[in-house]
């Protein structure tokens, strides 16, 4: 068993898929998002789609830093992870504008103060302003905030993302067919329209992340901040502190910092792509829980997906690798490792969505390709080892 699973964590979510197995996939089923009727409108040349995700476990790593910084400037990013895990699932069913987001947020008030709070809704409307400068349209809706000590030890941030989109521009992944290569696009450095490099990490895997690389300091310190039935042996393994600091390319970053850093959202890019190149889009992916495995989701059968020019992976993987001891399997379940956006297209096409990655300052290539197979497969290889799904 993976420390992942001895924490009490599955990066395949097996059992929420089977307790959802039997319910309605929606007008397309490979589709990213599950995609409705225009209930809303009542027009059938429009749909109807509703996401809910949030910043998981990444609030406790905020928490950590609060409590050792004082630092009320690091639930900002928390806003943004909450927001971004929604939008760009919905990117991936090519909606980039005109959406309506809802805050839910549960804290343990004895250890979550007013300000904190106010520091996440401060900077939820800190990003939706930023995107307008993009020309992309988000309202905040509101949303619920509840004092639920008996139910959360710390904070949990979460959202929800409706919108209403033209059917014919919607993107469903049925188009993905053997002969299309797969553009990557990077999540780490540092992006026209971010302040401060980015670790890449984004919102997955922060359990893993967490207890691999701190140290049981943070245990005997904050027991708010782990479940007291895991085995100790499970429990803030690593052997950093959150202000230890990190060399990255001459830059000196604390650890705290790299497992912080915001969920780089690739909405301003992908609204230019979805608006020139929309036909030229035959299928998104976006690497979040499940990591570089994903996709097996949404193809169909007979689908082999290569992936074999992967970006290196950025200095925060090595470092959680090192200090979990998981092997490359592990790693490209619970991890982005470096990518969290996959365009499938064609051949002759993917220069476009290269170039225009380039002008926002996004590290993005042909990392595989789309093949006939008796069977849906996934294929990856790193450090010569290829590993198959």
């Amino acid at each position: 068993m993976s420390l992942y699973q001895q924490r009490g964590v599955s990066a395949q979510k097996e059992e929420v898929h089977a307790a959802t197995a039997g319910l309605d996939k929606g007008l397309f089923p490979h589709a990213f998002c599950k995609v409705y009727p225009d209930y809303l409108g009542g027009d059938s040349s429009w749909v109807n789609v509703m996401h809910a995700d949030g910043a998981g476990t990444k609030s406790i790593l905020a928490y950590l830093y609060w409590k050792e910084t004082g630092d009320l400037d690091v639930w900002k990013g928390i806003a943004q992870d909450a927001i971004v895990m929604n939008i760009d699932d919905l990117l991936c069913v090519g909606i980039h504008d005109q959406f309506l987001f809802s805050s839910t947020i549960d804290r343990n008030k004895t250890k979550i103060p007013g300000e904190v709070l106010q520091a996440i809704i401060h900077g939820t409307q800190a990003f939706f302003d930023q995107m307008s400068d993009y020309g992309v349209n988000i309202r905040f809706m509101g949303g619920e905030t509840a004092d639920v000590g008996d139910v959360v030890r710390t904070i949990a941030v979460n959202g929800t993302m409706t919108a209403r989109w033209p059917r014919v521009a919607t993107v469903t992944n049925e188009h993905i067919q053997p002969g299309d290569v797969i553009v990557g696009l990077a999540s780490f450095g540092r992006c026209a329209y971010e302040h401060a490099y980015n670790s890449g990490i984004g919102s997955n895997g922060l359990t893993s992340a967490r207890h691999d690389a701190l140290a049981k300091y943070y245990a005997d310190e904050y027991p708010e901040t782990y479940d007291p039935a895991l085995p100790r042996e499970v429990v803030y393994i690593g052997g950093h502190r959150l202000l230890d600091l990190v060399n990255i390319d001459g830059l000196q970053v604390h650890v705290g910092q790299l497992l912080l850093s915001p969920t780089r959202t690739y909405l301003p890019l992908m609204q230019e792509v979805l608006k020139t190149h929309f036909h030229s889009i035959h299928g998104l992916i976006h690497n979040s829980g499940g990591g570089l495995t994903k996709v097996l989701k949404y193809v169909g059968d007979n689908i082999r997906i290569v992936k074999d020019n992967l970006f290196d992976p950025p200095p925060i993987f090595p470092l959680l690798q090192a200090a979990s001891g998981a092997d490359n399997r592990e790693m490209s379940q619970v991890f982005n490792m470096g990518q969290r956006l996959e365009i499938y297209t064609t051949e002759k096409d993917a220069h476009l969505f290269i170039e225009a990655a380039h002008r926002y300052g996004i590290e993005a290539k042909v990392i595989g390709r789309v093949e006939e197979a008796p069977q849906k497969e996934l294929l990856i290889t790193r450090d010569g080892e290829t590993i198959r799904f």
